[in-house]
């Protein structure tokens, strides 16, 4: 069985699939905490002390345990009228469920 690691780009599971269609493909954890940290601060720009806290919960409580499913219901609850943010919560809680 062969595995594939990567950072999430359809680009590269496309190829994956491509050559190695029976590969597991897993995103690599570097850049999933990545994506989250982007969340992060968006949320909390200029107040990192906010920022490392809530990373401290959504990291370690739920991405660092694989606890993807509650992850992407916790980032598609959050509540806000500015678009920009909306668009990127959705962004980022379809990262986290398509490379669940």
């Amino acid at each position: 069985m062969r595995a594939v690691i990567g950072d999430g780009a359809e680009w590269i599971w496309t190829l994956v699939a491509e050559h190695f269609p029976d590969a597991i493909q897993i995103a690599d954890l570097y850049h999933a905490r990545q994506h989250l940290w982007e969340v992060a601060r968006q949320l909390y720009p200029h107040e990192e002390i906010k920022q490392k806290t809530w990373m401290k919960v959504h990291q370690k409580h739920l991405l660092d345990k694989g606890k993807i499913e509650r992850l992407v219901g916790t980032l598609r609850a959050i509540e806000t009228t500015n678009f920009q943010m909306a668009e990127k919560l959705r962004t980022e809680a379809d990262y986290f469920e398509r490379n669940a």
